[in-house]
């Protein structure tokens, strides 16, 4: 399952532009006075302003698998780094066979770059934005995980994530190309304190060579 695009909110259209071009370094597609499109790889990431808008996504960016260190580096000049308990920045998903940092945008978005060492994606090279594969996780947040779940497997053709354990209160659907977080509200979000609230968002699937629209 590949993630082609997620549209989300923002409630100031001229900080997300400052933040993902000129300090993520992300190409702008479209923009006009309500709404900007950035290419993300091979995924597309539109906000759309909603001046009232007062909460946080979480979404993660697939990197290639042997460059985590390297996108650690690049982080030091651009951006910071949440630190864990431990004091270091790296989470090791073990049963997901995978690595990711945590840090936030201008808006407080939750931000993830994840090497996932199950795919065959290693890249020769310096890290940069231009390094980002795809969105590979959005974060959504309803009453019942594994309803929504069963739902999404049923209406879609979709599958729960094999290497994670699905739960009432956790549940993933897809695979390592791409990935709906589905949590409970008021579930923090890792690595922070930040509780997870149910915002909109709107997106673009491919599934067996299928596209699929949900929109949350």
């Amino acid at each position: 399952m590949k993630i082609d695009q997620i549209q989300i909110k923002t409630n100031d259209i001229q900080k997300t532009k400052a933040f993902y071009q000129n300090v993520f370094g992300l190409t702008i597609l479209e923009n006009d006075q309500k709404s900007i499109t950035f290419q993300a790889g091979a995924s597309i990431l539109k906000f759309v302003e909603d001046q009232n808008f007062n909460s946080i996504y979480h979404f993660a960016f697939n990197i290639p698998a042997n460059q985590l260190e390297k996108a650690i580096e690049w982080c030091k000049d651009t951006i910071e780094l949440i630190i864990l308990e431990d004091k270091s920045v790296v989470t090791h998903f073990e049963n997901w066979n995978a690595h990711s940092v945590y840090f936030f945008d201008h808006n407080g978005n939750l931000l993830e770059f994840i090497a996932r060492h199950d795919l065959n994606n290693t890249k020769i090279g310096e890290f940069n934005t231009a390094s980002i594969l795809n969105i590979s996780e959005i974060g959504i947040v309803t009453e019942s995980p594994l309803e929504l779940g069963n739902q999404l497997v049923k209406e879609h053709g979709l599958h729960f994530f094999s290497q994670n354990t699905n739960t009432e209160k956790f549940s993933a659907i897809g695979n390592h190309d791409g990935l709906l977080i589905l949590v409970q509200p008021k579930r923090n979000w890792y690595p922070t304190q930040i509780q997870s609230e149910s915002n909109p968002v709107k997106i673009t699937l491919e599934n067996d060579e299928n596209t699929i629209d949900l929109k949350f």
